[in-house]
């Protein structure tokens, strides 16, 4: 008795058909949105490296800067996240000059929508001699998985980009 069902259940196609796709299912989605969340992170995390280079670049170009300079360079960084929402940026801005002990002293400061990333700065110590400044920026981006945020929580996607002064050793802030 048991063997008969035991070879009509073997025989039996359509339920095992049906079976193996009950059992693939779940997994062969999850799988289909871990590989769409993480190539959205990828693409944002290349987006975080280009904003801060963008705003590294446009700064260390100028001998002074203004607020309304600084305000148009944060905004070019905003827009190398097009187009992807930008609620979660955040950038800090800073300029240093390097003193006769080779330690950086902040020239000025500007940070939106995150903490001052002062451990960047303090990262410089001996990297430049006395007079020799550079730009240090800082980006940001909390990002928030669509599919399988519902598991974890969001990533901050930072990259911070260092540069020298182009036309002058540090760039000054001017009115």
């Amino acid at each position: 008795m048991k063997m008969t069902l035991l070879k009509r259940w073997i025989k039996e196609d359509k339920a095992t058909a049906l079976m193996e796709a009950v059992l693939l299912f779940p997994p062969l989605i999850t799988l289909l949105m871990g590989t769409f969340d993480l190539g959205f992170g990828i693409a944002l995390n290349q987006k975080t490296i280009t904003a801060s280079q963008v705003a590294s670049d446009l700064i260390s170009r100028n001998k002074t800067v203004s607020l309304g300079d600084v305000n148009n360079i944060i905004e070019a960084s905003r827009v190398t996240f097009e187009p992807y929402a930008i609620n979660g940026f955040g950038i800090d801005v800073v300029s240093i000059e390097f003193d006769e002990n080779n330690d950086p002293l902040i020239l000025w400061r500007e940070t939106r929508d995150m903490s001052p990333n002062d451990n960047a700065v303090n990262s410089t110590i001996g990297l430049g001699a006395e007079g020799e400044g550079m730009v240090i920026v800082t980006v940001r981006y909390t990002y928030t998985p669509f599919f399988t945020g519902l598991f974890t929580n969001s990533f901050n996607l930072q990259e911070v980009a260092f540069s020298r002064g182009r036309r002058s050793p540090t760039v000054e802030w001017g009115t």
